[in-house]
Order: structure tokens, then C-alpha cells, then sequence
């Protein structure tokens, strides 16, 4: 009974993310957002609300065995996160490379930053995010090598060290290591109105990219995805390969109940919002793109309280 009622409760929590992509969705549909608007708002989440999120989730005291735990979820993250780039990798091969891209891309690489982190917040708590934070450092490294070839881009190290996410990680990661989150005598800590403002801009992290997702679903045929066996292959991979190997494979490496969790609930989710924008970016099928974000981020509904309430379950966190 209790584990039925975790499920539910996690289920409302991913409902709530869905409610807020169906504000997105409804807006768009009656051209209250319109593109030009949709991609602004993508741009101020990606370039100003992801890095003080990243900021502020290092505002916490740092406490002993912190930063082994954390390390050990940033290693347990990389290798789930490569053992799903090598279970996409033989799929599609028949397919043309500018489907091929997108296709493998979405099944290998889930929407780390504008779900997975909300998500993880909302369901472990505030104190999670630091999680969230550690691995948007691997992600991005993967994504701007190898999920780029996957897509038949070239890969620039400026890009790969320099982008929204790692900088501000080590801003944060700065101001953690130092201490000067906490103010004390002697010591230099951030002023109070900066620190709000950062904070302010952060709590946008949840509704804005839920927003930005809805209204870039209104513009997709999702009748015709829901009929495409691509989208569902791709699906398996993304919403049950992936966060099934995370579940068993991480359990007995010792990791304490939260970083098992955010490491399985980040693995779990949809194809990241990537997928749509290096397809535009590189003249890959972006219709295909669209349509496969939409569908499987829908099925996901069903799929990821599965996989957090059973993380939550066999970690001891409930």
C-alpha cells in the first residue's frame, strides 16, 4: 500500500511538469506564443536560468564525505549515460543519416537540464539539485562530442568546455570549495542582493522550459507519431533500456539513497530538448526530431514514477 501510494505521489509530481507543458502547448496552439517568442524564452533558460541554477544548487554547507559522494554519483551518471550511447548506437542503421541522427540522439540523450533537473527537485527535494548540477557537467561533455557526431556535426572544444552549463557549475563550484555561500567573520561571502537575484532567476527553471517544451510540441504531428515504430523503438530504449540498467547496475556500488535515486530519475527521462535544435542546426529531419521529443516526452508520463518509486523503494528512501 505504501508503495502504491509513493507511486501516486510521484505520478502528481510528474503531472504537475505536464500540466505546466500543457500551458505551453494551449498558448501556442492559439498563437499567445508564437516561435520568435518560443525561441527567446529557450534562450533565457538556456543562457541565464540554467547557470544560476547551477549556482545556487551549490549553496549549501559543505559537510564531510560531500565531495566522495558526489564524485561517485558523477562517475555512476557517466557510465549509465555511455552504456545508453552504446545501446542506441546499433539501432537505425538502415535509415538515412539524416534520420539515423536524430533518432539514435533522442534515444541516448534524455532532457537532463529542462526535466531532469526540475523533476529531481520535485521529487527528492531542494537539496537534490547539487545532483542535477554534477551531471549536467558529463552530460555536456558528452553531448558536445559525441552526441554531436551522432548528428553529423563537428565537434569544437570551445563548445564543449565553454557553454551555459559548465560555467555555471564552476562559478558555484567555486563558491562552494571556498565557502563564501556562508558568510563568517574574515571571510568574503556573496552580498544578499545578489545572491536573491540568483535565487529569483533560478526558481524559473521548472515553469520556462516546461513552457518552451509545450508550445514546441503544438507544433508537432503527433498523429503521426504516435504510428511511427522508430519513435517507440527509440522509446524503449530511452524510457526503459536505459533507467532499467541504472536500476540494477548502480544498486550494488554502495551510492547513499539520494544519489541512486537522482542518478535513476535523471537516466529515466525523455529525449533531451537537443534533439530538435542540433537537428535544425545541421539540416537533419527535423519534423522527425519534433515529433519524436513530443511523443516520447507524453510517454514518459507513465514510465518515469515506475522507475522513481522503484529507486526509492530499493534504495531505502521510502
Amino acid at each position: 500500500m505504501e508503495r502504491i501510494e509513493s507511486f501516486f505521489v510521484v505520478a502528481g509530481q510528474v503531472v504537475t511538469l505536464f500540466l505546466l507543458i500543457g500551458v505551453g502547448f494551449v498558448l501556442a496552439k492559439l498563437g499567445v506564443l508564437r516561435p520568435d517568442g518560443v525561441s527567446q524564452m529557450s534562450t533565457l533558460a538556456l543562457y541565464v536560468v540554467t547557470p544560476c541554477v547551477m549556482i545556487r544548487s551549490f549553496e549549501t554547507e559543505r559537510t564531510p564525505g560531500m565531495l566522495e559522494e558526489l564524485g561517485g554519483f558523477f562517475l555512476a551518471y557517466t557510465l549509465c549515460t555511455i552504456l545508453g550511447i552504446l545501446l542506441a548506437q546499433p539501432l537505425f542503421r538502415k535509415e538515412p543519416p539524416e534520420r539515423r541522427g536524430p533518432l539514435r540522439f533522442g534515444a541516448a540523450y534524455g532532457n537532463n537540464g529542462f526535466m531532469g533537473l526540475p523533476l529531481v527537485m520535485s521529487i527528492l527535494g531542494p537539496e537534490a539539485a547539487i545532483f542535477g548540477t554534477v551531471s549536467a557537467v558529463s552530460f555536456n561533455f558528452l553531448l558536445w562530442t559525441h552526441g554531436l557526431k551522432t548528428m553529423g556535426g563537428r565537434v569544437r572544444l570551445r563548445d564543449v568546455f565553454i557553454n551555459p552549463a559548465t560555467v555555471g557549475t564552476v562559478v558555484g563550484l567555486t563558491l562552494f570549495l571556498t565557502g563564501w555561500w556562508q558568510p563568517a567573520p574574515g571571510r568574503w561571502a556573496v552580498p544578499e542582493a545578489v545572491n536573491n537575484a540568483v535565487s529569483f532567476l533560478a526558481d524559473l527553471n521548472t515553469p520556462l522550459p516546461m513552457l518552451v517544451l509545450g508550445a514546441q510540441m503544438a507544433g508537432s504531428d503527433l498523429r503521426s507519431g504516435f504510428t511511427d515504430w522508430r519513435l517507440y523503438l527509440t522509446a524503449a530504449v530511452r524510457l526503459v533500456a536505459a533507467p532499467l540498467a541504472a536500476l540494477v547496475l548502480l544498486l550494488p556500488l554502495g551510492l547513499s539513497p539520494m544519489a541512486y535515486c537522482a542518478c535513476v530519475i535523471l537516466c529515466a527521462v525523455p529525449p533531451a530538448g537537443a534533439t530538435g535544435m542540433l537537428a535544425q542546426k545541421l539540416g537533419r529531419d527535423t519534423a522527425l526530431a519534433a515529433r519524436l521529443v513530443s511523443v516520447i516526452t507524453l510517454l514518459s508520463v507513465i514510465t518515469l514514477p515506475f522507475f522513481a518509486v522503484a529507486a526509492q523503494t530499493l534504495s531505502g528512501l521510502t
